[in-house]
């Protein structure tokens, strides 16, 4: 991605806002399961894989190496649905 990484946390909870991000994460590793619960459907085989990294490296895992990328993008090239989303929490962030 050619946009630079921008960090969502703000230290002053009354000037946080929210923004719609594009997060790409790979990851990389070596790990030892049994062949069955790696033929899964795909969602499910991405939180299993997702889930065993984030436990962390052991007699089973190893991890090889991550990379995480997040650029904040704006309202109009996310899904109608999101750019709704969006507005409803500002909106009631507005009101609290």
């Amino acid at each position: 991605m050619a946009s630079s990484p921008t960090s969502p946390v703000s230290s002053n909870p009354a000037e946080e806002q929210i923004g719609i991000y594009e997060c790409e994460l790979r990851l990389k590793f070596r790990i030892i399961e049994e062949k069955g619960a790696l033929c899964s459907d795909q969602e499910g085989l991405v939180a299993v894989l997702v889930d065993a990294f984030a436990y962390g490296s052991d007699e089973y895992l190893e991890a090889l190496d991550s990379d995480v990328q997040i650029t904040e993008i704006q309202a109009l090239a996310a899904s109608p649905e999101m750019r709704r989303q969006l507005i409803r929490l500002q909106n009631s962030q507005k009101l609290a």
